[in-house]
Parts: C-alpha cells; structure tokens; sequence
C-alpha cells in the first residue's frame, strides 16, 4: 500500500530503519507516568470497548509506564497480560510497578515476538510513533488468535497541528537552525479510511475507525510538552539547550495552552475460526 495521504512528516530512511531508530530513543518513563493524565483518561474511554470475561490473555500494545497496563490486569484476574513497549525505560517502570503481576518485554511493534497468540490487544496513544503501520498491523495480527479483538486509539490525521507548527517554526530559526538539519517529524498520523483498509489487508474483520478531535488543557504545559510533544525534538539538542527551546516554543502558543489532539479510534476482530487456533476461550 502506498504511503497515507495522511501521514504528518515520516521519518527518513525506510519504515524498518526508522522504527529501529525511533527504538533506540528512550523516554523519561517516571515524569511521563507523571503528566500523562489525557492519555489515561482515553485508555479508560477506549478500555470500556473490550469484552473481556476476566480470563483472556490480553497484550498492551505500548505500554508506556504501566498506568494502563494495571487497569488491564485489574480487568481479566484470572488470565494473562504481556505489556510491550519499544522504549527500555518504559517497560522497566511498568515491571517494577506490577511485578510479577504482568509480563513485560522490550519490542519493536512491528517484530512481535509472544510465547503465545493473545485474546485480546490493547494500545493507547502508540499506534502514531510506529512509521510502518502495514507492518505493524501485520505483526499485531500475528500475535493474535483468530476471533481475537482490538481496541486501539492513536493520534490520527491532523493531530497537535498548532504545536506541530509553532515548533517547526523555532526549529528554523538562526538559534537552533543547525540542531534542526536533518530533522523530520517521527510521527504517523493516519486517516480513518486508509487505517480501515490496512486493517482489512492485515486480515481484520468488523473494522470500525473514526476521527475523534480532542481539545486538551494539560496541568503543567512545560513538563508535559517537554516529556511528551518534543521529546523527540530534545534528541537533536544538547541538554544545556532543552528548556530555552521548549520556552521557546510554548512563549509562541496561545493562552491558555490548548493541545489540538485528534484521536483515531479502531475497533476490529481477526479474520478466522477460533476453534482452529486452540479452541473458545
């Protein structure tokens, strides 16, 4: 399939190389399980569409600090959870939160490896960093049984745009210019209607996508921006750079701060017979 219309900025190089160097970029796991209050309250909106029994092995596709991820044990007791992340940092902090409650594991999305297919995945706020989402559609397939359900919500097309804007902008400028040269946005922000169509390639049944615009005022607009909107921007800056660069861009953003947010929802079954794949749970 060729690339989405859609899609904001893809990062340079071909989608595997880019997933692996987006791999290699860690987060600030603790403050982001600090400030990440809008994401929990979507996982907790998006989690009310999975049909669990409280049995089911279910695999959190991104599982940041393990906010979501303690939700999701919370609601199947007597089955299983695999929480994955690319980021080092975010499965420790989710490890050392659950303990031996979930299985947590360091992975590229697109290169799922699970010691068994799961009931049920579940991804908030990931989807929009993986460049490749063929790739990742194909493997989260892979990982599930056939009848198996997911429920995710990403950033979709037209995402943060203002913000978008506002720091490539200042990225331009004479004072960070050469920090800036070979800089492309990392981000995939996908429309509904291509989501819906890889989706079905990637042998998904029952497909339902939609656009949802989601204005969001943050509590603390610096700490927030910084761990979350440009952390990858901080990559291309020395540290001694990081707070005059995020000043620079929320000194240019209207008050009070509003992030854009447009989530894209997905719901979808795998195609096939449960029976076949080691019976109904």
């Amino acid at each position: 399939m060729s690339p989405d219309p859609g899609a904001a900025d893809p990062p340079i190089g071909s989608p595997a190389d880019a997933n692996r160097q987006l791999g290699a970029r860690d987060w600030d796991a603790a403050t982001y399980d600090r400030v990440s209050s809008p994401q929990l309250s979507w996982a907790n909106e998006q989690l009310a569409r999975l049909q669990l029994g409280g049995d089911e092995i279910v695999l959190d596709a991104g599982c940041g600090s393990g906010r979501v991820t303690a939700l999701l044990v919370d609601m199947v007791p007597e089955g299983k959870v695999y929480a994955v992340d690319v980021a080092p940092s975010m499965v420790k902090h989710t490890q050392e939160a659950l303990g031996d409650r979930v299985t947590a594991s360091c992975q590229d999305l697109t290169e799922l490896s699970l010691p068994e297919r799961v009931d049920a995945i579940f991804s908030n706020a990931t989807f929009h960093w993986v460049s490749d989402h063929d790739r990742l559609f194909a493997s989260l397939a892979g990982a599930l049984r056939p009848g198996g359900q997911l429920v995710a919500q990403c950033g979709g097309h037209g995402n943060i745009t203002s913000f978008r804007q506002i720091s490539e902008t200042v990225a331009k400028e004479p004072e960070w210019a050469e920090h800036f040269r070979d800089w492309r946005g990392p981000w995939n922000y996908a429309t509904a209607e291509a989501t819906r169509e890889r989706l079905r390639q990637a042998g998904f049944v029952d497909v339902e996508t939609w656009l949802e615009p989601r204005p969001t005022q943050v509590d603390d607009p610096k700490e927030f921006v910084r761990t979350v909107c440009l952390v990858r921007h901080l990559d291309h800056l020395p540290p001694e750079l990081h707070e005059r660069f995020v000043d620079a861009c929320l000194e240019r953003s209207s008050q009070p701060f509003t992030l854009d947010y447009v989530r894209l929802n997905m719901t979808a079954r795998l195609g096939g017979d449960a029976r076949l794949a080691g019976g109904e749970r």
